[in-house]
């Protein structure tokens, strides 16, 4: 008779099963990711798992009949979270956190638990990494008024879902998901078996009690959140904080929103009182900027419906190695390099002997194409030496045959810039009909790269 299996083999990024280990994942194609963890127990039938969780029966309704009101979103009391959720919380939603260690989740997520127990909501902290003790003198750092705010210690599963059947909270913080297991599943907290069975059983509580639920998870070293890719998937809603854990400012973006765009960021000020709003990122970004500089220019990137200014810095100098050095930080590498090569075959400025580093100002990452006429002004300036009019905005998109394509939203980006005092916007030809006349500001359209050259030299 075949032996039952003890023990199987997870794929730590996709949470593929396997009975033996595979150096290749058959799933995700990733190499050196299955780890070996205890078989899970049997699983009760879908029907009698239904009527345990307390659903309903799974009868087809109407899509017409369905009732959707945003009007029934909560306000987290936090405006750029509100922001990048969508317009704040949809009842019965499962939202994961993720970031680096120290970077401000817990910080973040307590604030907005205060705020909604000051405006009368039923909220539940539950924390498997610290004690109330230590929770309240966090709470006390941030205000030191005290709210009606529940909270919880606790790891095991089975007694947090007694304790919300019993509270019935509104909102509910599981700090973190790698410390949270089930008696059902014979691994560690933090195996990919428990990651996966503990958010199951947050996502049945959240759909089938009403109540929104916020997952804080740890990242790898590569960013991640910790734990199989399919977490990701099962939650409603991915939020990311960016930035270095020790600077001031904290970028909070939406990898994925079903109840929202995807495109929008949140940008926070770290402070001995907690996380600031920054209500103008733009004019955050750009302080500090040295006149008279060259190798600076400020572009504007669109990050959803928000225009964000930053300055783009270039360093070209004369290498002495046979391989000269690119670095980037804040960009896209390869779209740098594309772009040196189109300055060197459409301007004739020949880069191929020199060392580049470019840096975007502020640790801010920028991928859109829209600053590529940004990156182009800075290499130029910084390779001929000259200052760039420190009252001047530019973007667009930079092809491969030189010319400067049109970009979404020129519009804003403009009236962005008049907002704060530049006088000069560069900005693709097509795109100034969109544009028109804009008071207090000259608007000058370029079709090709040439052109930007020379209007800067």
């Amino acid at each position: 008779m075949a032996k039952d299996r003890t023990t199987v083999f997870f794929c730590q990024n996709c949470g593929y099963e396997s009975s033996k280990w595979q150096g290749q994942c058959p799933g995700c194609r990733e190499w050196n990711t299955f780890a070996e963890e205890p078989a899970a127990p049997k699983k009760i039938r879908a029907g009698a798992g239904a009527a345990k969780a307390g659903l309903q029966s799974r009868e087809p309704v109407l899509l017409a009949d369905v009732c959707a009101d945003e009007s029934q979103r909560t306000s987290t009391g936090i405006h750029e979270l509100d922001r990048v959720l969508g317009g704040g919380i949809v009842a019965g939603s499962l939202i994961l956190v993720g970031g680096d260690p120290g970077i401000g989740k817990s910080t973040l997520l307590l604030q907005v638990c205060r705020n909604l127990a000051k405006s009368g909501r039923k909220v539940l902290y539950i924390s498997g990494e610290e004690s109330a003790s230590q929770i309240k003198l966090r709470s006390q750092r941030l205000d030191r008024q005290e709210q009606d705010l529940l909270v919880l210690c606790e790891t095991n599963l089975e007694i947090i879902r007694q304790v919300l059947e019993k509270t019935q909270p509104q909102i509910v913080v599981i700090d973190s998901i790698q410390t949270m297991y089930s008696d059902a599943v014979s691994s560690a907290p933090g195996s990919v078996s428990q990651v996966r069975e503990s958010t199951g059983v947050f996502l049945q509580i959240a759909k089938g009690m009403g109540i929104s639920v916020f997952l804080v998870g740890h990242v790898t070293k590569e960013g991640v959140v910790a734990g199989p890719r399919v977490l990701e998937h099962m939650v409603d809603t991915v939020l990311y904080f960016e930035g270095d854990r020790h600077a001031a400012y904290r970028i909070l973006r939406g990898v994925k929103n079903r109840f929202g765009s995807t495109n929008e960021i949140g940008v926070f000020e770290m402070r001995d009182t907690g996380l600031a709003e920054v209500p103008n990122p733009s004019e955050y970004m750009l302080n500090g900027k040295l006149e008279n500089a060259s190798g600076s220019v400020v572009a504007c990137s669109m990050e959803g419906t928000r225009p964000v200014l930053v300055e783009i810095q270039a360093l070209v100098c004369r290498s002495n190695l046979p391989m000269p050095r690119r670095t980037t930080a804040g960009t896209d590498f390869n779209r740098v390099s594309l772009l040196l090569a189109v300055l060197e075959k459409r301007a004739g400025i020949q880069l191929s002997a020199c060392d580049v580093y470019v840096n975007i100002a502020g640790g801010i990452k920028m991928t859109e194409p829209a600053i590529d006429l940004g990156l182009i002004l800075a290499l130029v300036s910084s390779y001929k030496d000259i200052a760039v009019d420190e009252k001047l905005i530019a973007f667009g998109e930079v092809g491969l045959s030189g010319e400067i394509r049109a970009v979404s939203m020129p519009k804003q980006r403009v009236e962005e810039a008049r907002k704060l005092g530049f006088s000069t916007v560069l900005l693709p030809e097509v795109s100034v009909r969109t544009v028109g006349s804009v008071q207090g500001i000259r608007v000058v359209g370029l079709k090709t790269v040439r052109e930007a050259v020379r209007f800067i030299s």
